[in-house]
C-alpha cells in the first residue's frame, strides 16, 4: 500500500552577506516529503536565490562540507530532515559562527587546518615494517573510535573557548585536534618519545588542553557520536595530571627521556 507524498510552503529566513556585512533573507520555499535542509537550499538556489553560496559535497553526512546552524544549532544541512520542524515554523540557517564568513552560509575554516599542522604525525616503532604492526584489539578499537571524525568541524564551532573569545583561538588546538593528540598518545606503537616529544605535555602547554572545562558541548554536536569528552578530553587531563603530579610517574618519565638522549 502506498500513501500519497504532501508538500507544503515552509517560511526560511537564510543569511546573506560576506565578510564585511550581512543580513537574514526571508524565503518561502516548498518542501516534500522525506527532504533535508540542504535540498531546500538547492532549491532556493534553484528557484530564487542563483548565487546563494553553501559549501557541500557527498550529502550523505560523510564529507563534513555542509557545516551550518539551523535554529541556533551547529549541524550538518545534509542531515537536518525537515521532518524535524513543524510546516509552520520559521527555519533559520545561518554560517558557522566561530569562523569568518566568505560569502553566505560558506565559512573560512583554515584556522583548523593551521592547526592539524602543528600536531607532529604518528611515529612508527624503530624496526617494525609495514604490515608488522601488532595491537591488541581495544586498542584497535580505540582508535578507531577517533578516526570517525569527518572534520566537519561542528565541535570546534561550539566549543566557548574559541566561540566566545576570539583570543584563544591561537593558544587553543580545539577538541578535534585535542581528540588527534589523545588518539597518538593512547597509540600503543607511537615512538613519538624516541624523538622527544611528549604528546601529555604539548596537549597542556602547547595545544591548550588546560582551557577546555568540559561541557561536553562538542560531543553534542557531532554527528558520529563520537564522545569527544569522555573518551579524549577527560583521559588526555588524567594523563597530563599523572605525568605532573604522581612522582612515580614523573621518575619514570625523567629515566626514559634521559635514556633517550644518551
Amino acid at each position: 500500500m502506498t500513501t500519497a507524498s504532501s508538500s507544503y510552503d515552509a517560511h526560511f529566513k537564510v543569511w546573506r552577506g560576506d565578510a564585511g556585512s550581512g543580513a537574514l533573507e526571508d524565503f518561502t520555499v516548498r518542501v516534500n516529503d522525506g527532504e533535508v535542509v540542504l535540498d531546500i537550499i538547492h532549491r532556493l538556489q534553484a528557484t530564487q536565490a542563483p548565487d546563494l553560496a553553501v559549501r557541500w559535497n557527498c550529502k550523505a553526512g560523510k564529507c563534513g562540507s555542509c557545516s551550518a546552524e539551523v535554529n541556533g544549532r551547529p549541524q550538518l544541512l545534509c542531515m537536518t530532515r525537515m521532518s524535524l520542524f513543524d510546516p509552520g515554523e520559521t527555519v533559520t540557517v545561518t554560517p558557522m559562527r566561530t569562523f569568518p564568513v566568505v560569502r553566505d552560509l560558506v565559512t573560512d575554516v583554515s584556522h583548523n587546518y593551521r592547526k592539524a599542522r602543528e600536531i607532529p604525525s604518528f611515529v612508527p616503532p624503530e624496526g617494525v615494517g609495514p604490515g608488522e604492526y601488532r595491537m591488541r584489539q581495544e586498542d584497535v578499537e580505540r582508535s578507531q573510535e577517533f578516526r570517525k571524525c569527518i572534520e566537519c568541524f561542528l565541535c570546534q564551532n561550539v566549543c566557548h573557548v574559541i566561540r566566545d573569545h576570539e583570543e584563544n583561538k591561537e593558544a587553543f588546538a580545539g577538541p578535534r585536534f585535542l581528540m588527534r593528540i589523545a588518539e597518538l598518545d593512547m597509540h600503543p606503537l607511537d615512538d613519538a618519545a624516541s624523538q622527544g616529544v611528549d604528546r601529555a605535555r604539548s596537549a597542556q602547554e602547547e595545544h591548550g588542553l588546560g582551557y577546555c572545562n568540559i561541557t561536553k558541548c562538542c560531543t553534542d554536536v557531532c554527528p558520529e557520536n563520537i564522545k569527544i569528552t569522555d573518551n579524549s578530553l577527560i583521559p588526555m587531563k588524567e594523563r597530563v595530571a599523572d605525568r605532573k603530579y604522581d612522582p612515580l610517574v614523573w621518575l619514570g618519565s625523567r629515566i626514559r627521556r634521559r635514556g633517550a638522549k644518551d
